[in-house]
């Protein structure tokens, strides 16, 4: 039996047609092959690519500073000094928040530090982190830091849940029952949004409910979930979150970072927090006065001027995300990403054996864009032909591919285009048997 890949290419080129989302795939720079044509780009979990629009809104700053300087601060539309209000709306939209419920600001890490000043207030009896295991490394290194800060021994104080052995993903039973055997001594659950390397979605809402009910702040890192996968942090009761912009939100490496602070910690002034002054009141701030009076909602954890082009940037992004919608969006990553996911298995059924092991959740309500594929074979080989062949895709030590087909601007005719490239390195790496009977692209 072969694998009809003229078949698969022709259901490919009608989704493309009927997908409402085509157009958006035009508002991109795609990278681009020697010959000119583009990349398979699979990998907006890491960098997402630029917007087109970017050029207008970083192109209008840089303008403004040249022909007005420090007067860009008061005058244009808008105005440097309220530049980050024009990202709460679209932001709050994008993760479920109330609009003073969120900032732009800083970048990730520092973020998540001056979060944790707030949210972490350990006590000789409450003092333990709950959070996944293999995180990523500056989550684990940000923890660590702050539990170390406080006095405590990190062997102690961070609790870790594994998965059971043999599997690769969290049990949501694993999570909650951890979190009521640490019921007196919790602190605080932080946990990543979508894990970065297994590429599994928690259910934030259980884990809220649960921290919550043993008395403890949750908090998350949505680095990987954030444009990515549908979010309601209000709703949910979240107590705060960070997250970057530069992968799913297309907004520029190193790009600028986002906060949550839920409206019923965020009005509160005597919350201990790191203080600067563009988190100071805003009626009151250039007469520098000492004592810090924050600003109401998230925007009071602020500590320096905006990030102007940065914020432009994140704009043009925004803007992109607006249009198209979180609800479409979703709906095209499920069925994009379960086009790949098929084609996958469709590889191993036709090999006669398991050369590429899926190890993200089957269950589309535990996964966004993102799949990890195990490579059973000569992985590193695998990885460094789809790059030789077009496909821009990352590696995880120790076997890992990560793939991930973003729904803003891949189509499915690249996954079936991965897919048929994907086969033929197979065939010749690991001496498999996958045969095809339609060569669509070379």
């Amino acid at each position: 039996m072969h694998i009809n890949f003229e078949q698969i290419y022709q259901l490919a080129q009608q989704w493309d047609q009927e997908d409402p989302l085509r157009s958006f795939r035009n508002e991109f720079y795609l990278p681009q092959k020697s010959d000119g044509t583009p990349k398979i780009y699979f990998c907006g979990n890491s960098l997402g690519l630029q917007p087109k629009l970017v050029d207008k809104y970083v192109g209008e700053e840089l303008h403004r500073w040249a022909t007005l300087g420090v007067e860009g601060h008061f005058k244009g539309n808008p105005a440097w000094f309220n530049y980050h209000r024009i990202l709460q709306e679209p932001t709050a939209k994008l993760v479920g928040a109330l609009p003073h419920e969120v900032v732009i600001m800083n970048t990730l890490t520092v973020n998540l530090h001056l979060m944790m000043i707030s949210f972490y207030r350990p006590t000789a009896k409450r003092y333990k982190i709950l959070m996944e295991s293999s995180a990523f490394p500056s989550d684990q290194y940000a923890v660590e830091s702050q539990v170390k800060l406080h006095g405590f021994d990190p062997e102690t104080a961070i609790v870790e849940v594994a998965p059971r052995s043999g599997e690769f993903t969290l049990r949501m039973e694993d999570i909650q029952q951890t979190i009521y055997k640490h019921a007196d001594s919790l602190a605080l659950v932080l946990f990543g949004g979508v894990h970065y390397y297994t590429g599994q979605w928690f259910n934030l809402a259980q884990i809220v409910e649960a921290a919550h009910q043993v008395g403890a702040y949750a908090g998350f890192d949505l680095a990987h979930a954030v444009g990515n996968v549908p979010l309601q942090l209000h709703a949910w009761g979240v107590d705060f979150a960070v997250w970057c912009s530069y992968k799913y939100l297309n907004s520029g490496p190193g790009g600028t970072s986002g906060v949550f602070v839920h409206e019923r910690h965020a009005s509160k002034q005597e919350l201990p927090r790191l203080a600067g002054w563009w988190g100071y009141k805003e009626e009151t701030r250039f007469l520098m006065k000492k004592g810090f009076e924050p600003m109401q909602g998230a925007q009071g954890w602020q500590l320096s001027c905006g990030q102007i082009l940065p914020f432009a940037a994140h704009r043009a992004a925004l803007e992109i995300f607006q249009r198209a919608g979180m609800e479409r969006l979703r709906a095209k990553s499920v069925k994009l990403t379960g086009f790949l996911a098929n084609l996958i298995q469709a590889l191993n059924q036709q090999a006669g054996q398991e050369l590429l092991r899926i190890i993200t959740p089957a269950d589309p309500e535990q996964r966004g864009c993102q799949l990890s594929v195990m490579v059973k074979h000569n992985g590193k080989q695998v990885f460094n032909q789809l790059l030789e062949a077009g496909v821009v895709c990352d590696w995880r030590e120790p076997d890992v591919i990560r793939l991930a087909p973003v729904p803003l601007y891949n189509t499915f005719e690249e996954v079936a285009q991965f897919a048929y490239i994907l086969g033929r390195i197979l065939n010749l790496v690991t001496k498999s048997t996958i045969f095809f009977r339609f060569a669509f692209f070379n």
